[in-house]
């Protein structure tokens, strides 16, 4: 096991941020981090580091307890963190050196992974600039370089692609794929559910310090009660017909909004058959129809019965 939290209480004066979290990453494992602000993932994340001293309970990684001092087991761990952190003095080239440093010393050792490390982020063409020069994209892709350029074992990010461009976005979301593949063992949190649900080979959600679920994306998916989302485009719809429409077998919700009724329906066979039938024989006019199985979005929103961004 790369990661084992266990039993983890962390206080912040009357706030209890971690209340006895438990949970293991494997290795290999893309494992995704969820949860609204302040639902403790930063500081379960800071925890795991050292960085933080908690109350109660215990971590290790590599099956050896980390401590502050540990500095055998954070040679083999990579961090990028949600504030990017380089040098403005430093160019592109001396900002990912001087990171990998840190841990490899051997300027020769040190040029090569350098090399790599913006080949692999894609930075070939600004190894000269500073990082007042860059776009948002481009330093996020920095702050990556930084934080993986010396090949570590156990590569914590923590919303890495926030306020940057689709390309960039991309890059980077192909960038973890490959370091995964490479050997690399990844706890990734994110406020976009659609990158967790793309690259996450398992996914934990935290919520007031807690978890209330973990699994994998078809697992999560399984434990709530939405079956698909039925989109209709509609015109001029009559309450009798919205109400006929709430009244068939197996819907949760059914909603009419600016010439769009929104079905939700429960798990079942033969919903999308019964709305089509339905909207025939209430003799209501629609145009494009769309039907679509939860997503985590539905998944986040029906356990902690908040929005991810709360």
């Amino acid at each position: 096991m790369v990661v084992k939290v266990n039993q983890l209480v962390k206080r912040y004066g009357d706030l209890l941020a971690l209340d006895h979290l438990s949970f293991e990453v494997a290795e290999g494992e893309i494992f995704g981090l969820l949860g609204p602000n302040g639902s403790g993932k930063t500081t379960a994340i800071n925890c795991i580091l050292s960085l933080l001293k908690y109350d109660k309970g215990d971590v290790s990684v590599f099956g050896k307890p980390m401590t502050p001092e540990s500095n055998d087991l954070k040679r083999d761990i990579g961090i990028v963190m949600q504030e990017v952190a380089v040098f403005d003095e430093l160019t592109v080239y001396e900002n990912i050196d001087y990171f990998c440093g840190l841990y490899v010393p051997d300027k020769k050792a040190r040029k090569l992974l350098v090399e790599e490390a913006i080949q692999f982020v894609g930075l070939e063409d600004f190894k000269k600039f500073y990082p007042k020069k860059l776009s948002g994209g481009l330093l996020r892709r920095l702050n990556i370089a930084c934080g993986i350029a010396h090949k570590p074992k156990l590569i914590i990010l923590d919303e890495p692609t926030v306020a940057v461009d689709p390309q960039s976005r991309n890059k980077i979301l192909e960038g973890i794929v490959a370091l995964n593949k490479q050997g690399a063992t990844i706890i990734y949190t994110s406020h976009y559910m659609e990158e967790v649900e793309q690259i996450c080979s398992r996914i934990m959600i935290l919520d007031k310090g807690n978890i209330v679920a973990t699994g994998t994306k078809d697992a999560l998916k399984g434990m709530i009660s939405l079956g698909e989302k039925i989109t209709v485009e509609t015109f001029d719809l009559t309450t009798a017909q919205v109400d006929a429409m709430r009244s068939l077998p197996n819907i949760l919700e059914v909603i009419d909004q600016a010439g769009v009724l929104t079905i939700r329906s429960a798990k079942g066979k033969n919903n999308l058959e019964n709305v089509l039938e339905a909207l025939k024989r209430e003799h209501i006019s629609f145009g494009k129809i769309h039907s679509e199985l939860p997503t985590l979005n539905d998944v986040f929103l029906e356990i902690t019965g908040k929005e991810l961004r709360d």
